[in-house]
């Protein structure tokens, strides 16, 4: 047994096992013990362990391998770093992490807002991707991109919640009948995170028109990911957005069959003869 997994949940040892439900739970604590050794406790040792050596890196601004993360520990440590785990879900093999960092200037930006995606194999974390912007002020209805509800629920619906969401991001969000986000979204309670849009899907329409007169729309061209555990369902797209090549990391909060609170996290692509590795963003 890999002894840095000794130290998750108190002293409880994490053993393997064969359930699809137990093994989510096994991907998690992984990938937070690996979260840890970058960000808490800045252990180069535990996160050699946790981190595979032919890690495959989607972020576009970081080199493939695990010794390039585990490099930078010193240096993340001396900047006074802080990572927050605001939400966590899993699916099979997937980890899905929604995170608040401070002091991150070493990944762009004094306060950021996160998506990291883990996927976990034989005991360390494979391959990871994520998406980061500037946190924002609160959006009109005084909502942050981190504050709601975390608990997750309804795990007997898992399969039902990622359906609506995947059958959601078909036909609106790559347009294949947008008429149909009311058989989706909820139309008595849609709860927004993002800044620029109020609580409510009349104000998302009214939002999602002023881009589209200003010409400045945001559209999906591909759905590359979709991970639920429960009442949240996470979606990785690409597309437009402002005229630029776009990712989009979407959280959903699923409730009696409506998609009834968003939060997300859009970054530019760089073009690929700027990327560090050969990846790809997706």
């Amino acid at each position: 047994m890999n002894k840095t997994l000794h130290t998750i949940a108190g002293a409880a040892v994490i053993a393997f096992a064969t359930t699809t439900a137990a093994f989510a739970d096994t991907a998690k604590e992984i990938a937070v013990a690996e979260m840890a050794s970058l960000f808490k406790t800045f252990d180069q040792d535990a996160a050699r362990e946790l981190i595979a050596e032919d890690l495959i890196q989607h972020n576009q601004f970081v080199p493939n391998g695990g010794e390039v993360l585990i490099g930078l520990i010193p240096q993340l440590k001396e900047s006074g770093i802080t990572a927050t785990t605001h939400r966590l879900i899993s699916e099979g093999d997937l980890v899905v992490a929604h995170n608040e960092y401070k002091n991150a200037q070493l990944f762009g930006g004094d306060h950021l807002a996160a998506f990291d995606v883990f996927r976990v194999e034989n005991g360390q974390v494979v391959e990871h991707w994520d998406n980061l912007s500037p946190v924002t002020p609160p959006n009109p209805a005084g909502r942050t991109q981190f504050d709601g509800p975390t608990e997750i629920t309804d795990l007997d619906k898992t399969a039902e919640n990622k359906a609506l969401v995947t059958a959601f991001v078909e036909d609106v969000l790559h347009g294949k009948a947008p008429e149909k986000i009311t058989d989706y979204i909820s139309t008595e309670t849609y709860l927004q995170h993002n800044s620029g849009v109020d609580d409510g899907l009349d104000s998302l329409m009214v939002a999602i028109k002023a881009m589209v007169d200003a010409g400045t729309q945001m559209t999906y061209s591909d759905t590359h990911m979709i991970v639920a555990e429960g009442n949240f369902v996470f979606a990785a797209s690409e597309g437009q957005f402002m005229n630029e090549h776009s990712a989009f990391y979407d959280l959903f909060r699923v409730e009696d069959g409506k998609i009834v609170e968003h939060w997300d996290v859009i970054q530019k692509i760089p073009p690929a003869d700027k990327a560090k590795n050969d990846s790809g963003k997706f």
